[in-house]
């Protein structure tokens, strides 16, 4: 009963079908969801913090957390006067640190618990006896241990009697030793051993932060990692943390995923397409070739008819001999761009139903945008997608014509009347509409209606 109210409220904050798909995606039987909450957002935002989680709880993600506590024990060695030394970055753990983290971490993680328990869910904290670990190579670093195993008995069997597990961030060894584990490790060794379909690092920042301080919305590991760390979209911190999501997505089940948010947004961002913080799959390369020789024409054919809402021209295809033609995913996006007298046009960016909310509209922007340096393009004048285009042109020109009231958008060094007048001279490439329209625009010859920020990310 309560779940169902949970997620009738899912409801009004996204349409019925994207929150669904999504709750088919995340949750059932087996499937877990591994946290992790740093020691800040404990310290400073307990209450919000307490709520996601129980929320993720009623509503059937079978959440696991990880937990840290850096400001918390920063602040305990500080007043018991123990000097803290780093090296690279990392706390050196002596005898001395370690007690008091023991210390820290047991009180941290109760008062998580105590903190989830009062908002009516049973909190089950585990401080230790979950990570196998062996002492880290780094002997300068002191007792910090490396995960060499997970004992997963005690979260399931909590997990099955209806209790969340709350993890500390210890491990130990073959002969009973503790030792300090970083938190984020944890998280990940975690994550293997339970086969998670997802993953979530609830943060202050609420994302991954591009240079501006703003949160990248979707990252396509295969498709915009390398490029990103090339061009210094993220660097430092931000760039260690998208290398090693990266590295676990590649372990884990193709359809698993990373979201980065806040906890006051882990809704939005998990089940609707807008989303609100950074989405991170493993992705599938883009395919990109001249003409549609060796593709499905079928199944560009019901890609672009869904997108579009549409019955596709007939004729149309047999346009595309030197079109280049992008397909993203298994036939899941595709964009086509034509050379056309006054430069490249493009002429369709469609994203079928199951693309939406994964960023693969994202990914395939930047690569056509990287392959051309210019670029015009068209769309209905009522199109709520313009915002979205505008945002990534460098003009756009509102124009009349017998067919109706367009928005001409270009990027680079186009001439701008010709750009205009030749997308205005442009037929219909769509007939009636379907009798089950596509999640796309229904304004035939007009570019796809991209409606969420998951599939703006970076764009340009």
């Amino acid at each position: 009963m309560l779940r169902e109210i949970v997620v009738n409220l899912l409801h009004n904050l996204g349409g019925r079908a994207e929150v669904d798909r999504y709750l088919r995606e995340y949750t059932g039987a087996g499937r877990y969801a591994v946290v992790k909450v740093g020691g800040g957002l404990i310290a400073e935002d307990l209450d919000e913090l307490a709520s996601a989680l129980v929320f993720l709880h009623h509503v059937g993600l079978t959440p696991v957390v990880v937990h840290g506590g850096g400001p918390q024990l920063t602040e305990e060695l500080a007043s018991k006067s123990i000097e803290t030394e780093f090296v690279d970055g990392l706390r050196v753990t002596t005898t001395e640190v370690l007690s008091a983290a023991q210390r820290v971490f047991q009180r941290v993680g109760a008062e998580l618990a105590d903190a989830i328990d009062g908002r009516g869910v049973r909190a089950r904290p585990l401080p230790s006896g979950v990570f196998e670990a062996a002492a880290t190579e780094r002997s300068e670093l002191g007792h910090v241990g490396e995960v060499t195993g997970v004992l997963t008995d005690a979260i399931v069997r909590a997990s099955e009697q209806g209790q969340l597990p709350v993890l500390s961030p210890v491990g130990t060894t073959a002969d009973g030793k503790l030792l300090n584990i970083n938190a984020d490790t944890a998280t990940r060794a975690l994550a293997l051993a339970l086969g998670a379909s997802k993953v979530i690092y609830l943060t202050p920042t609420g994302g991954i932060l591009d240079p501006d301080g703003r949160v990248i919305p979707a990252v396509n590991c295969t498709e915009d990692l390398a490029s990103m760390l090339e061009t210094g979209v993220v660097s430092g911190g931000m760039a260690r943390k998208l290398i090693e999501i990266d590295e676990l997505l590649g372990k884990l089940d193709e359809h698993a995923s990373v979201s980065i948010t806040s906890p006051a947004k882990v809704a939005q961002e998990l089940f609707t397409h807008r989303g609100s913080g950074t989405l991170v799959r493993r992705g599938r390369p883009i395919r990109v070739q001249r003409g549609i020789d060796g593709l499905d024409r079928d199944r560009i054919t019901g890609l672009l008819e869904q997108s579009f809402g549409r019955v596709l021209d007939p004729a149309y295809l047999g346009t595309l001999g030197d079109a280049s033609v992008y397909i993203g995913g298994d036939y899941a996006a595709i964009a086509i761009v034509k050379e056309r007298g006054p430069g490249c046009y493009l002429d369709k960016l469609g994203l079928s139903e199951r693309a939406q909310g994964m960023g693969l509209g994202a990914s395939l922007w930047n690569r056509v945008r990287k392959d051309h340096p210019t670029l015009y393009w068209r769309s209905r004048w009522i199109n709520p997608a313009n915002k979205w285009y505008l945002s990534r042109a460098d003009g756009m020109q509102r124009a009349r014509d017998e067919k109706g009231d367009w928005a001409v958008f270009w990027y680079g060094g186009v001439d701008r009347d010709a750009c205009v007048a030749d997308a205005l001279s442009l037929g219909h490439s769509f007939g009636e509409a379907l009798e089950t329209p596509g999640s796309g625009s229904a304004d035939a010859g007009s570019v796809h209606e991209i409606k969420n920020t998951k599939e703006a990310a970076h764009a340009g």
